[in-house]
Formats: C-alpha cells, sequence, structure tokens
C-alpha cells in the first residue's frame, strides 16, 4: 500500500478504519477472482480502485455521514441507475453517483460483490440491458 493512501486509511476513526480496510481487501478479493490488476490511488482524497476495461470506484466515510461508508461510481456510467433497479434494497442510494450502508451493520458482501465486479468489467458490459446483470 503506497504511503499516501496508508496515511489516509490511518486517518480514519476506529471501527471505521477496520471496515474500510475489509472493503479494501473485498475489492482486491473481487479482483482477484475476476483475473483482473487493480491500479489503487487517492481521487479528491478518497481511496480510489480501478481496472483497465473497467470504471472506477471510489469510498470513503464522512464525519457528517458518520454512520455510513459511501461507494462512489463515475456520475456518467449507468451503475447506479442499473443498481437501483437490480438491487433496489440493498443499499442507500444517491443521486446518480453514491450508494450507502451501514457502518454497524455486516457488508451487503453478495451485492457488494456485484457491484465491483460490474465496476471492473463496465466497458464489457455498458451496452446490455441492465449491464447484464
Amino acid at each position: 500500500m503506497k504511503e499516501e493512501i496508508k496515511a489516509k486509511f490511518e486517518s480514519y476513526p476506529e471501527p471505521t478504519k477496520s471496515r474500510l480496510l475489509q472493503l479494501r481487501e473485498l475489492i482486491f478479493a473481487v479482483a482477484a477472482e475476476s483475473g483482473v490488476s487493480v491500479d489503487e490511488s487517492l481521487k479528491w482524497g478518497e481511496p480510489s480502485y480501478s481496472v483497465k476495461g473497467g470504471t472506477p470506484l471510489r469510498f470513503d466515510w464522512k464525519s457528517k455521514s458518520p454512520e455510513s461508508i459511501s461507494i462512489f461510481f463515475h456520475c456518467q456510467s449507468l451503475m447506479i441507475d442499473t443498481l437501483k433497479e437490480v438491487m433496489p434494497e440493498a443499499f442507500n442510494y444517491s443521486g446518480n453517483r453514491e450508494l450507502s450502508f451501514p457502518l454497524n451493520q455486516p457488508f451487503p458482501d453478495k451485492a457488494l460483490r456485484v457491484c465491483i465486479e460490474a465496476a471492473f468489467t463496465y466497458q464489457s458490459r455498458r451496452k446490455q440491458p441492465l449491464l447484464g446483470l
């Protein structure tokens, strides 16, 4: 992990830090299962994950919404509209780029895996109805 990314994770309070590190591990696990290499960086001060042929995703915790974690997708992608349609109850959705879920509850693991996989394979899915989900 790059020093700047490590410093970002260190800046989060517990238990937020642990939960976000778990989310990071899930992202890398899905990437490994999909056979893709993930580029990890900071974009707008948030951990960002991208793969060739995909659409980037970022995640963060904000002190203004301390009870939840958010994942952000590119606003011009079809990710949020599609996820709302396919998994309306899995997350809380905000606008055309953000989904969130409670910090103090277990991850919606299956739904998150679908989101991450769809983001990592976005370019090959984007013309399919509902991204092929």
